[in-house]
């Protein structure tokens, strides 16, 4: 059996999780709404859905209350002539392109400070956040946060590759951080920034294989961090320590968010094949699988208990919480949907059919609209752009 280089194997774990450049782009433009089915248990009237194609290689997206304006990045297409990454400022009704924002390096993850017309974008694979004025639609400055180093893969063969991935950030506003995991095999590692000066102030490593998800207690000076060997960790935002490490009964604790009412974390448990082989293949990995995935679990964070485990669509990738309207949504990569639940009961209550690839979320915390990033797989027409999608409940 061929044996797979180190670069190739973090292909295809960004590829489960969401965040390489497509390799095929959907032809889907338009304001049709898909099919929606509610829940026996609870019929909800079907949402308003919008959606329209807007540029290729898609991936996480904000809604800026202050701008009233939606940022997704576009990393871009791949090959000559491909269109270059930038981030696209929509029109949040009609999701018409407003303004678009060169970058030097490919985005994935973005977070917003809104108070500071700021927004952070991280540059996937060349370890660098890129700073943004949302209010002049311009670049202010890339943060280089690591150097390339010589790396031997698993076939033997020597390469230049920087130490970590970025995928998801969080912003700290108390102690103006942002906080980044970059995800690798062996050890994953905590980047730390400094939002005043815009400086790396630290890294912090030991978050092991594939470090995924990320989210704040702001209340509770901690930091969760999470990866795709069913472990979570707590980070103490004053000390900026590992104070705990929780092993999960989940296995891909892929992306998080927090439910400060509740004291709980929720967690998509992406349940990919293609991550449960690479453990294996790397040959380092004591683990043995917990679940079947294809979940969301609530966690409490103190003992990394699981309290709850809720089925999803094939897939899950990116999970919202709208704590007023009392609704969690989940994208489900593999089936081509959005799932709606009760944020109290679980119970769900609509899956919403937007194919092929429903990715990341955003959400008008005023209106209650809900931004969806969908990209193309490979049977989709290869060249056309990926979508944005509006819901409203």
């Amino acid at each position: 059996m061929k044996r797979l280089s180190l670069s190739m194997l973090l292909a295809m774990a960004l590829v489960a999780a969401g965040c390489t450049p497509s390799g095929s782009q959907s032809g889907v433009a338009t304001s049709d709404a898909p099919a929606v089915t509610a829940s026996a248990a609870q019929q909800t009237v079907p949402p308003q859905v919008s959606r329209k194609a807007v540029a290729n290689g898609l991936y996480e997206l904000v809604y800026s209350a202050r701008q009233d304006a939606v940022f997704v990045s576009s990393s871009g297409g791949r090959g000559e002539g491909a269109d270059a990454p930038r981030i696209l400022r929509l029109n949040p009704e009609t999701l018409q392109v407003q303004a678009e924002i060169a970058l030097a390096n490919g985005g994935f993850g973005v977070v917003l400070d809104d108070e500071a017309n700021r927004l952070y974008v991280g540059n996937t694979n060349d370890a660098s956040i890129t700073v943004i004025d949302t209010r002049a639609n311009r670049v202010l400055t890339v943060m280089q946060l690591a150097q390339k180093i010589s790396d031997t893969g698993p076939d033997g063969k020597v390469q230049e590759r920087y130490p970590h991935n970025f995928r998801e950030m969080v912003l700290d506003k108390a102690n103006n951080r942002l906080y980044a995991p970059g995800l690798w095999f062996k050890d994953s590692a905590l980047y730390v920034v400094d939002t005043q000066n815009l400086t790396l102030e630290t890294v912090i490593p030991g978050f092991g294989f594939l470090a995924t998800g990320i989210a704040l207690d702001a209340s509770r000076d901690a930091l969760y961090v999470s990866n795709l060997q069913g472990q979570l960790y707590t980070v103490n935002t004053r000390t900026l320590e590992i104070q705990e490490k929780a092993e999960v009964q989940a296995d891909q604790l892929l992306n998080l968010t927090l439910d400060g009412r509740l004291n709980r974390v929720l967690a998509t448990d992406q349940g990919m094949t293609q991550i449960d082989g690479m453990r294996g293949k790397l040959g380092e990995l004591d683990y043995q699988n917990r679940g079947e995935g294809n979940r969301v679990v609530a966690i409490d964070p103190a003992d990394g208990s699981v309290l709850h485990s809720i089925s999803t669509g094939k897939g899950p990738v990116a999970l919202l919480l709208d704590e007023s309207r009392d609704r969690v949504y989940v994208t489900n990569r593999e089936s081509g949907t959005v799932t709606v639940y009760d944020s109290n009961s679980y119970t769900p209550l609509q899956t919403v059919e937007l194919p092929t690839h429903p990715n990341s979320l955003a959400l008008n915390s005023q209106t209650g609209a809900v931004y969806v990033t969908i990209k193309n797989g490979p049977d989709d027409s290869k060249g056309n752009n990926e979508s944005v999608a509006r819901l409203q409940l």
